[in-house]
């Protein structure tokens, strides 16, 4: 089509110049391209008489009509190719969706839903995205991940989405409605299904575990929470370093019973002169020093037993949750004459 359209416009600009180097006017001169070139046929504007301007038009004839008729036929050939390459790609998706199974079908391609199949792409577990857009999809379909246009809540586009075979969904819609009826249709056509659905507050979470989801995630809690630990404790970030490492480990550890917490040593706790060995001893023996953060800055990370911790000191704990505050109450404990753990200590 460009080379084409090149041909034409280089015709008629040539075509005008020729027809005023003959004495023509202008306007004269671009009518008579005009209706030379697309064929009208209105009759001439002047007549003409000199051969080698009857020879020129002709060229003109030749030159024009076929580098349109190239043109044309470039430009239909695009929609035709596109139609059929289109249709070509809706039915190798489909086919592609149909072979796959034990795969994750994606609800919603929004911010949440990118995040995840980004997340997911790098694990290799096969994907199927769903969502009404078709302009969202552009992109998750030039990636590989197979797309479905549609409402998640169809039955029959989850069905298409091969729910049958699939081992788990998660539905990251913006709407806790929307949410709350794509899991009760996904739990009606698949009951072995795993559901993990999004939800905006506590109650939204109990309507989506009665509706059928095993999971339900609270991105504005899981936030708040965020935010709280950096207020609170904004060495553990730190000596973690990931950000979205750290949140995912946060995670796993309130999974089992854990958590992590930085605790200061003040110049007249306990704590002072104590060695890891014996703070690690607190509680039913379950505590872990990560870090030792020293008051000159220095950060020792997984520190050994026999290191001892000083004033200004802040110490990076994972425990089980039960036993954190039998820790910080114990850093908190002023120095005095005491027996720690079998141990005597003096202030």
């Amino acid at each position: 089509m460009r080379l084409g359209m090149f041909v034409l416009s280089v015709t008629c600009i040539l075509a005008v110049i020729g027809y005023t180097l003959a004495g023509w006017t202008l306007l004269d001169s671009v009518y008579m391209v005009a209706i030379t070139v697309f064929g009208v046929g209105y009759g001439e504007v002047r007549p003409i008489v000199d051969p080698g301007l009857k020879l020129f038009t002709l060229l003109v004839v030749v030159a024009g009509c076929s580098s349109g008729i190239y043109v044309l036929g470039g430009f239909v050939q695009m929609i035709a190719e596109g139609e059929i390459q289109r249709a070509l790609g809706a039915r190798r998706m489909s086919r592609g969706i149909e072979q796959t199974d034990n795969h994750a079908i994606i609800c919603g391609y929004g911010r949440v839903g990118q995040t995840l199949v980004t997340e997911l792409r790098s694990t290799g577990i096969p994907l199927v995205v769903v969502d009404r857009d078709a302009e969202r999809l552009i992109d998750a379909e030039r990636n590989g991940v197979f797309v479905i246009v549609g409402d998640a809540s169809d039955e029959n586009i989850l069905k298409r989405a091969g729910i049958e075979r699939a081992s788990v969904l998660a539905t990251v819609l913006n709407g806790d409605a929307h949410n709350v009826f794509v899991t009760l249709t996904a739990r009606e056509l698949n009951s072995t299904i795993r559901i993990i659905a999004r939800g905006e507050s506590e109650a939204t979470e109990r309507k989506l575990l009665r509706s059928g989801a095993d999971r339900v995630v609270l991105p504005t809690m899981i936030g708040a929470t965020k935010i709280a630990n950096l207020i609170s404790s904004p060495s553990v970030e730190t000596l973690v370093g990931d950000a979205k490492a750290f949140g995912r480990m946060n995670q796993d550890l309130e999974a089992f019973g854990l958590g992590m917490i930085e605790i200061p040593i003040k110049d007249n706790s306990v704590l002072v002169g104590a060695t890891i060995k014996e703070i690690e001893l607190t509680g039913d023996g379950g505590t872990v020093v990560v870090a030792l953060c020293r008051v000159n800055g220095e950060v020792l990370r997984n520190p050994k037993q026999p290191d001892v911790v000083a004033a200004g000191d802040r110490l990076i704990v994972l425990s089980h949750k039960e036993d954190l505050p039998a820790v910080t109450r114990k850093a908190a404990q002023q120095s005095g004459t005491m027996v720690y753990r079998g141990t005597k200590y003096s202030s």
